[in-house]
């Protein structure tokens, strides 16, 4: 976004919420600016009314190797603590692509791979989300077998269980010899790593719809929804990615909207968050900020598509300040 539309937007700069935010029944968030440090994401999730939420590590466009010092992640910890916020997630740098047939490519995605894990573990954060990558230059099941070869070779330092982080493997929006736009590819990917590192899925409504599959209507949603218990299992899905879409139904194209503004629309949203299946899981937003306080705007969309809490989930608010 242009700096001064940046300048104007952070919820930094603006007066903090002055009461604790209510309490509901879903995990929600937005992906959240860690300008001027990742620790402080936490602080801008929680002011605009997050229960969970999503950040990079470091820069998502640039090979350069980022080093978190360990205030950072202490301050971190605290402030998630604090404000009850779970799970962090963590998106993988863009340029990463494990599947790819370009060797020196390959090896610095393994390499970069390799920090993400680094510094989610520092991070403590629960999951660490991949898109599978690019099999251009050979087959889908030689690309399958590279980026699951490259993960085991990225993470066989780390004890990724004992940290208590999770990679999870994205589904796509079908681009052109791009892996996991059909939910069989990211259930054959995550089971060539059983065994390897705790491994499970993040499902994008953006790339689901994108990629052709139904979640506008009621029945479509439905099937969906079973295919994807299907294909993966639902309790194998503790993360969803919460977008509206620019572009049509199968498409392919990758273009984010506001959540209820989009190709669509709101009713799916709500009919996924209020779906006791998926009630385990955190719905987090990638929505574009168009305008100074989109981001807000999106999550509390989403903090508004919750069911109401059940008598046992309403004892206290969550803590503020």
């Amino acid at each position: 976004m242009p700096s001064s539309l940046a300048k104007h937007q952070d919820i930094l700069k603006l007066p903090a919420p002055k009461k604790p935010w209510p309490k509901i029944s879903r995990r929600v968030g937005i992906h959240t600016s860690s300008a001027g440090g990742v620790e402080n994401a936490a602080e801008r999730a929680w002011r605009l009314g997050c229960t969970a939420f999503q950040v990079f590590s470091s820069s998502p466009r640039q090979w350069k190797p980022y080093e978190l010092g360990k205030s950072q992640c202490d301050v971190m910890r605290r402030l998630r603590e604090k404000y009850d916020l779970k799970p962090l997630v963590i998106h993988a740098n863009y340029l990463i692509n494990l599947a790819g047939t370009t060797s020196r490519f390959h090896s610095r995605s393994i390499e970069a791979f390799r920090g993400e894990v680094e510094r989610a573990l520092a991070l403590c954060a629960e999951y660490l989300v991949l898109h599978p990558g690019s099999y251009r230059g050979g087959s889908r099941e030689e690309g399958l077998a590279r980026a699951a070869q490259a993960i085991a070779v990225a993470t066989h330092e780390y004890d990724l269980a004992k940290g208590g982080l999770t990679v999870l493997i994205e589904n796509t929006a079908g681009a052109e010899f791009s892996l996991g736009s059909s939910f069989d590819q990211v259930a054959e990917l995550i089971e060539r790593l059983r065994g390897i590192i705790p491994v499970a899925a993040c499902i994008d409504t953006c790339h689901v719809h994108v990629a052709g599959y139904d979640i506008v209507s009621e029945e479509g949603m439905q099937q969906t929804i079973r295919y994807l218990d299907l294909a993966i299992g639902l309790k194998n899905i503790p993360v969803w990615h919460c977008n509206d879409a620019k572009a049509a139904r199968g498409s392919k194209l990758d273009r984010h909207q506001h959540i209820g503004k989009g190709t669509i629309g709101l009713e799916p949203f709500r009919r996924l968050l209020s779906d006791p299946r998926l009630a385990h899981a955190a719905f987090i937003a990638e929505t574009p900020i168009d305008e100074p306080g989109d981001d807000l705007r999106n999550v509390s969309t989403l903090r508004s598509l919750t069911p109401p809490l059940a008598p046992e989930q309403s004892a206290k608010p969550r803590r503020g300040r």
